[in-house]
């Protein structure tokens, strides 16, 4: 069998990876919840987790309320032949 080189990527550093924690998200994971990475530009304007849960709420019930809106409209509208 083949031993693999250990190979890092040129963006990453080893330093990057002193503060990693194992199964820090095991608990949520069973759960059913997923951990998704956002960029700093957002972690600013999302700080936490229920932030961030608020606003994808927030963006759910637009979703609906327009939907019904869109597929009531496309519906009636009659096309012409001819």
């Amino acid at each position: 069998m083949k031993k693999v080189k250990d190979i890092m990527r040129k963006e990453y550093s080893k330093s990057d990876f002193t503060k990693l924690e194992r199964g820090k998200f095991y608990k949520e994971a069973i759960k059913g919840t997923i951990v998704a990475l956002i960029s700093p530009e957002m972690a600013k304007s999302f700080p936490s987790s229920e932030a961030v849960n608020e606003a994808l709420q927030g963006l759910l019930e637009i979703k609906k309320k327009t939907e019904s809106i869109v597929t009531h409209s496309t519906k009636s509208k009659k096309r012409r032949t001819g």
